[in-house]
This record gives C-alpha cells, sequence and structure tokens, in this order.
C-alpha cells in the first residue's frame, strides 16, 4: 500500500517540477522580448499558453531521463539534494541534446546553441531541487518496515 501512495506522490512531484522548468524555459527564451521597453504590456493570455506549451514539452522530453533517475534514487535510498541536482542538470542537458541533429561520422553536434543548453540545464537543475523537496527527501522510504508503536504506560495501581 505504501508503493501505491509513494508513487502518487512521485508523479505530482514530477509534474510540478515539470511546471517549475517549463516557467523558467519560457520565461529565460522570452526573456529579450520582456526586456525591450517598447513592446508595451505583454497579453496575459498569450503567456498562459505558452507556460502551457512549455509543460508540456518539458514533462514530455523528461520523462524518460527523469524515470531513470527517479529509478536509481528510489532503489538505492539515495536522498541527497546534490544528486537531485545533478541528475536534473543531466536530464535537461539530454533533453536539449535530443533535439539537436548529431553526425556519427565526427561524433559531434550541429548547430548547438549554448544559451539554450545552459538555459536547459538550469532548468532541470531547478526542476531537480524542486523535485527533491516533494518526494526526493523521502526515497526508499517506502521499503522500510513501520515502526513498532510503543506499549501502553503501565496501569496505575489500585488501593484494595
Amino acid at each position: 500500500m505504501a508503493l501505491i501512495g509513494r508513487l502518487f506522490v512521485i508523479c505530482f512531484a514530477f509534474l510540478f517540477a515539470c511546471l517549475v522548468a517549463g516557467m523558467i524555459v519560457v520565461g529565460a527564451v522570452l526573456y529579450p522580448e520582456f526586456s525591450d521597453l517598447g513592446t508595451g504590456p505583454i497579453d496575459q493570455s498569450a503567456i498562459n499558453v505558452v507556460l502551457g506549451f512549455g509543460f508540456i514539452f518539458i514533462s514530455g522530453f523528461a520523462l524518460l531521463p527523469a524515470l531513470i533517475v527517479v529509478l536509481i534514487t528510489e532503489a538505492f535510498y539515495v536522498r541527497g539534494v546534490l544528486t537531485y541536482a545533478v541528475g536534473g542538470a543531466i536530464v535537461g542537458a539530454a533533453c536539449y541534446l535530443g533535439l539537436i541533429p548529431f553526425d556519427p561520422e565526427t561524433l559531434h553536434f550541429d548547430g548547438i546553441v549554448r544559451r539554450h543548453l545552459e538555459i536547459m540545464t538550469g532548468a532541470g537543475i531547478v526542476s531537480g531541487l524542486v523535485y527533491w523537496m516533494i518526494a526526493g527527501r523521502t526515497a526508499g522510504a517506502w521499503r522500510e518496515p513501520p515502526r513498532p508503536s510503543r506499549p501502553p504506560p503501565p496501569l496505575p495501581s489500585q488501593p484494595l
């Protein structure tokens, strides 16, 4: 029963971490547009649509690499915050590099934009930290046996 509850916590933490990563990616990519003072106010409904697509993009591409990190940390009771930050950075970089064409003859990625790689890696770090705050601090806890309950205190002696 604890495993089923743990799966719900993992799914919730993954979705929330993807939401945060999507917000970071969209904010960082659109920052040059935000910083232009001559554009005027930005339509809030358009920003909501873009954030929704950012969330879908991040959660779709990050599912498998993040699942590998989650399985490793759950199996080996890894609860360190640095592990989740590094795992998030690897997942973010893998998501970006998965979209870039790779030339197998020269073993080189063609067309890497350094700023975009940094944005995805940074979003991965932050999403790893968000995942750790929700679910990573108790990784593997579902496998521990429940603590035995303390015996009740002794009854007071009754005068005869």
